[in-house]
Parts: structure tokens; C-alpha cells; sequence
């Protein structure tokens, strides 16, 4: 993956609607000069800075539930990139912190009515180089994403408890993943571990009727009997 001019990781999140998702291992980030964090759009929108493309489209996503998702597309003219992330966010009274999936953090705080990106120190970048992403309206992203976590399928619906960040999702109508659950678990109706590429989406719960975020298999799924999280 090519790098941003800061590091290669360090635009791989930016997430937050602000509430009580307080942590109490965030709150002792030394604060940096910034305005007061307030409620926010729920999606963000820029070209950040790249050091070997043309630059990078970077979505941002934010909810409520305390998750996010980022989708970057490289500008190139070869040969164009997508990839996409997410993972959980907790803040401090000024700055955001995001945690990927693979557990590392991120910083961003807001700036007018977007947000910044920071070092990994939690410090505004000195470049000349914008580093803000504005607010849009986008859809959530269909890129696909590594993800690992509990499955199970009772009475017609199916339920995925991400190990990342512990949040539990719908998970999408798909024939292929319930015959692999049923198959894994054997006489058994607990949970099986699954791993694979998905993406979020919206979709209206049947009981309802309200959108929710639900995952959506695209493939390389796989199943692991006699496993969990912390395997």
C-alpha cells in the first residue's frame, strides 16, 4: 500500500460522534490546542496528501455505536487502489482517538467543520499539505474488509459479534454462510468463529423496519470450530 507523506497508517481512521463513549485510558493524552470537541456529520470527505500517487480520496464514517469505517481510494494514473477500515473511537475534550482493528490508534481534532488529522503523538502536522477532510453525505463504503469475529444463525437471522471491537451486528440474508455455520457447529447452536471480507451497510430491520448497520459477506469466509476472539 502506498504511504501517506506522514506515515503510512497514521490516515487509516477518523471517526467519532461524540457522546459517552469516554475511555477512561484516552483521558490522560496530554490535550493539544484545539477547539472543544461538539457534535459532528456522521461522514467526511478529502484528498489527503501521498508521497508516491496523486493523492488519497478518504472517506470517513462515524456512529453512533462507537465504530467507524474508512475507505481510501489512491489516485494514480496506472493503476488505482481501494482499500477500507474501520475499528472504534473514543475521545478526549479536544481531540479524537480512533483504534483499528489491529488495536493501533490515531489522532484527529476538529478544525472549522471537518477534522484533522494529527501525528501519531497527537500533535497538529507542520506541512504545507492539507490534512482536513470536509463533511458529506456519502453511503458507506463496499469495499471489502479482513474481519473476524463470533457467528450465529438462529430462527431465520444471523448475528455477527465483531472481535474488534465487540459490537454486534445483523448480518445480511447469504444461503452460503448459514450452511457453513450449520456445518461447523454441528448439534450445537453456539457461536462459530468466522473469518472474512465483508462491508457494512444500512438495511431496514424486519422487526422494526428501522435502518441498521449490517454486515455484508463478499467472500473468503471461513469458519473455525472450538474457537473464539482470542484465538
Amino acid at each position: 500500500m502506498k504511504k501517506l507523506l506522514l506515515s503510512a497508517g497514521a490516515i487509516c481512521s477518523l471517526f467519532a460522534l461524540f457522546g459517552c463513549n469516554n475511555r477512561a485510558e484516552v483521558q490522560t493524552l496530554q490535550p493539544t490546542q484545539a477547539a472543544e470537541l461538539k457534535p459532528m456529520q456522521q461522514s467526511y470527505k478529502g484528498v489527503l496528501p501521498c508521497a508516491d500517487c496523486e493523492g488519497i480520496e478518504t472517506s470517513l464514517f462515524l456512529e453512533k455505536d462507537g465504530t467507524w469505517v474508512m475507505n481510501q481510494r489512491y489516485l494514480s494514473a496506472n493503476s488505482p487502489s481501494v482499500f477500507a477500515s474501520y475499528g472504534s473511537w473514543a475521545r478526549t475534550a479536544d481531540k479524537l482517538v480512533l483504534t483499528e482493528s489491529d488495536g493501533e490508534k490515531l489522532y484527529f481534532r476538529p478544525k472549522g467543520d471537518g477534522l484533522e488529522m494529527l501525528d501519531r503523538e497527537g500533535n497538529p502536522v507542520e506541512s504545507q499539505f492539507n490534512y482536513t477532510l470536509k463533511p458529506t453525505n456519502d453511503a458507506l463504503p463496499a469495499t471489502p474488509m479482513a474481519m473476524k469475529g463470533m457467528y450465529k444463525y438462529m430462527a431465520d437471522a444471523a448475528i455477527f459479534q465483531d472481535c474488534a471491537t465487540g459490537r454486534t451486528f445483523a448480518v445480511a440474508s447469504n444461503a452460503e454462510l448459514e450452511r457453513g455455520y450449520a456445518a461447523a457447529r454441528g448439534k450445537d447452536m453456539q457461536p462459530v468463529l468466522l473469518k472474512i471480507e465483508a462491508h457494512f451497510t444500512l438495511q431496514a430491520s424486519p422487526d422494526s423496519g428501522e435502518l441498521q448497520k449490517t454486515l455484508v459477506a463478499d467472500k473468503s469466509a471461513k469458519f473455525e470450530s472450538g474457537k473464539d476472539c482470542s484465538n
